[in-house]
């Protein structure tokens, strides 16, 4: 289960990477050169890492290779520069080293290799480093993407948060979700990767059977959440008949499959 994420800093993969955990709420770190230096200057504060006292970048790749338990480089097509030499430097050390080369896998493939690969090495602090924006204008987002969805479909993540999940929600009526958008975000952080496979390959009018398939904690969390008034009128119910609330389920489940079609590109079936 990763919990820190550090990088040198640098744009592209670097920033991507720190921004995906600063999304998550997962700590960030890593060394960045005296300066904070980038390609396009400082970088910005609210990046959380440490200023070597000396402007040298591969000092800086060498000191995060060092302080991670494993680094992984994303790239489009073969590593070169500062990004091959990343590799070099975690080869020489002998640290876990993973280089997706996104030019030749489907992103979906990516992140299970991904996933397998941090549990094989038992990595809780991952380096990530990769192309520079400047080489590659495309890497932020692919990095994005792609590490979003393993930190949302790691196996032992999803099966630690979906018990964090409902406990939270069934002691906390405070933090009871208002609307459907709520619903759907906290859905897709509690089901299991092939769950959200599952549905995202659905016929809408399929939608029906899964939910009344759905694993027993989350729908009976569904069920406690369809107690909100808010909720309900949300989904267009007026009364708490038992037909309605089913009703609203679907609702829900309707509103999930359509967030996760638009996350396609990162959940396609592997033949």
């Amino acid at each position: 289960m990763i919990k820190k994420i550090i990088s040198g800093g640098q744009t592209g993969a670097d920033q991507a990477a720190l921004d995906v955990a600063i999304e998550l709420d997962i700590p960030h770190g890593g060394w960045v050169p005296k300066g904070r230096l980038t390609e396009k200057g400082p970088l910005p504060p609210r990046y959380q890492l440490l200023e070597l006292q000396t402007e040298n970048y591969e000092k800086r790749t060498e000191q995060n290779v060092l302080d991670s338990d494993g680094t992984l480089i994303l790239s489009h097509g073969e590593l070169t520069g500062g990004s091959e030499r990343t590799h070099y430097i975690a080869m020489l050390n002998q640290r876990p080293c993973l280089h997706i080369n996104l030019l030749q896998i489907i992103p979906f493939e990516a992140v299970l290799k991904i996933i397998a690969w941090i549990e094989e090495n038992n990595i809780e602090v991952l380096n990530v480093a990769g192309s520079r924006e400047s080489k590659d204008p495309y890497i932020y987002q692919a990095t994005v993407d792609v590490l979003e969805a393993v930190l949302c479909f790691n196996k032992t993540t999803i099966e630690s948060e979906t018990t964090q999940f409902c406990e939270d929600i069934l002691s906390k009526p405070s933090e009871m979700p208002k609307n459907i958008k709520e619903v759907v975000n906290r859905l897709i952080r509690a089901l299991s990767l092939n769950q959200k496979t599952k549905i995202v390959n659905l016929d809408e009018n399929e939608l029906i059977h899964f939910y009344e398939q759905l694993d027993s904690k989350i729908r009976s969390t569904i069920l406690k959440w369809l107690d909100s008034k808010e909720l309900l009128k949300a989904c267009g119910v007026k009364d708490t008949d038992v037909n309605n609330i089913k009703d609203a389920g679907i609702v829900i489940m309707k509103e999930l499959w359509k967030t996760l079609q638009q996350k396609r590109h990162i959940m396609r079936i592997v033949k």
